[in-house]
C-alpha cells in the first residue's frame, strides 16, 4: 500500500489552499460588512428602501459564513462561492434601485466593491476553467446594471479593469498551484529516498547482528554436529542444513548498497511508508498490508522497522507459510503495529536463549523506547507480534 509521501507534512499545495481560502473569506467578510454600512448611509433618493432592505439582509446573512470561515479556517465550500456569485449578480442588475446615480457615475459604489471581491474569491477558490466564466458573469452583470441605471455611462474603463482582474488572478493562482505541486513532488522524492536509506541501513545492521550472534545459522548447526548431537542421518538435521544454506545464499546474493549517512533520528518519518518499504523487501513472503498514515520521530520509526523486519524474517524461517499480515493503527492515542501469520507457532514461555532476534530485535528494541512495548503470542493458530508506542 503505497502512499503519496514518505513523511507526513502539510503539503505546500494544501497550505496554499488554506491560506488563500482564509484570506479570501476574511476579505469577502469585511467587504460585505462595509458594503452594508455604505449602502445604508448612502440610501438617498432614488434608492428604494423596499428594494434595499431585503437585499442588504440577504447580503448580510451571506457575509456571516465568510466571517466564520476566516475566524476558524477551512476551505471555501463551492456552494458558498456559487451563492456569492448569484447574489452579486442580482445586486449588480438591480443597481438603479439600490445605488444613487452619482455613486454609479463615479464607479465607487458599494456594489462595485462587492463585484470586485466576488471576482477575486472565485479566482482564488476555483480553477480557471470555472473561475474565468464566473468572473465574466459578474463583470457582465455589473456593466449591465450600470447601463440600466445610467444609459449614458461609459463602461469601457470598468470593463478593462474587470478583465485585468479576472486574467491576473487566474494566471497568478495557476503559477502558485504549479509551484506548490513542484515543491510537494520534490519533498516526496526526498522523503522516499530517506526512507529507503533507513530501510537499507536497518537491513545491513540486521545481517551483521545475525552473523555476529550466530542467530540460528550454519555455525550453530555445525557446532551441534561436532558435539555429537546428531550421530546418525536425521531428517531434522537435513531440514536445518537446508535452512542454513538458504540463509547463507541470501547473504551472498544480497547486493551491497553504497554507504551514506542515515537520516536524523529526530526527523519526522511516515511510519506507514517505512513499514510498507520494509514489507516490500521481505524476500519469499507475501505481506498483506493495512497501514494507517502516521508520523513518528525517526528513532521510533527505526525501532518499529527493526522489530517488523525481524518478525517477518522469523515468519520466513520458522512459520512454514508464505503469507503474513502487517497492520498499523492508532487507538486512544497509542500507535500499534501488528505482524501475524497462520504458520507453525512456538511456546513463547519456552523461548530458547539463542533466539536473539526475538529477544533483541523485537522485545528489547520496543521496550527500550519510552512508552513503547512489545508482546508475542503464539500457538497452533499462528504467531502474532504486537508492537506499540505512545507519543
Amino acid at each position: 500500500m503505497a502512499h503519496s509521501g514518505s513523511t507526513r507534512y502539510d503539503s505546500a499545495a494544501r497550505q496554499l489552499e488554506k491560506a488563500v481560502a482564509r484570506t479570501g473569506a476574511g476579505a469577502r467578510g469585511v467587504v460585505g460588512l462595509v458594503a452594508v454600512v455604505a449602502a445604508t448611509l448612502g440610501a438617498d433618493p432614488p434608492v428604494s428602501a423596499l428594494w434595499l432592505a431585503p437585499m442588504l439582509a440577504v447580503e448580510l446573512l451571506w457575509t456571516l459564513p465568510f466571517l466564520r470561515l476566516a475566524w476558524r479556517g477551512g476551505p471555501l465550500p463551492a456552494w458558498l462561492v456559487a451563492g456569492d456569485v448569484a447574489i452579486t449578480v442580482a445586486l449588480c442588475l438591480a443597481q438603479r434601485r439600490l445605488v444613487a446615480e452619482e455613486a454609479i457615475e463615479g464607479g465607487a459604489s458599494w456594489i462595485a466593491g462587492l463585484a470586485t471581491m466576488s471576482i477575486i474569491v472565485t479566482g482564488v477558490t476555483w480553477r480557471p476553467k470555472v473561475a474565468v466564466p464566473a468572473g465574466l458573469l459578474v463583470a457582465g452583470a455589473y456593466l449591465a446594471g450600470v447601463r440600466l441605471a445610467s444609459p449614458g455611462q461609459d463602461v469601457t474603463g470598468t470593463l478593462g479593469v474587470h478583465l485585468v482582474q479576472i486574467v491576473s488572478i487566474a494566471v497568478l493562482m495557476t503559477l502558485l498551484r504549479r509551484s506548490a505541486a513542484l515543491a510537494d513532488a520534490f519533498l516526496r522524492e526526498s522523503a522516499r529516498a530517506g526512507v529507503a536509506l533507513m530501510v537499507e541501513r536497518l537491513r545491513r545492521e540486521d545481517e551483521l547482528r545475525q552473523v555476529g550472534s550466530v542467530h540460528e545459522t550454519s555455525l550453530h548447526t555445525l557446532t551441534m554436529v561436532g558435539l555429537g548431537t546428531y550421530d546418525q542421518p536425521s531428517a531434522t538435521l537435513r531440514g536445518q542444513a537446508a535452512i542454513d544454506l538458504a540463509a547463507l545464499e541470501r547473504l551472498r546474493d544480497t547486493p551491497r548498497a553504497p554507504s551514506a549517512s542515515a537520516p536524523s533520528a529526530s526527523a519526522a518519518i511516515a511510519l506507514d511508508t517505512l513499514l510498507d518499504e520494509v514489507a516490500g523487501r521481505a524476500a519469499g513472503l507475501v505481506v498483506h498490508r493495512r497501514l494507517t498514515p502516521e508520523t513518528v520521530p525517526g528513532d521510533v520509526a527505526e525501532s518499529f522497522a527493526r522489530a517488523v523486519t525481524e518478525a517477518l524474517a522469523n515468519v520466513v524461517l520458522h512459520a512454514g507459510v508464505g503469507e503474513a499480515r502487517l497492520v498499523s493503527s492508532r487507538h486512544d492515542g497509542e500507535i500499534r503495529v501488528e505482524v501475524a501469520d497462520e504458520g507453525r507457532g512456538f511456546e513463547t514461555h519456552r523461548l530458547p536463549p539463542d533466539r536473539f532476534g526475538v529477544r533483541g530485535s523485537i522485545l528489547d528494541t520496543m521496550r527500550a523506547l519510552p512508552n513503547g512495548g512489545a508482546e508475542i503470542s503464539s500457538g497452533g493458530l499462528g504467531t502474532r507480534v504486537s508492537l506499540w508506542w505512545r507519543p
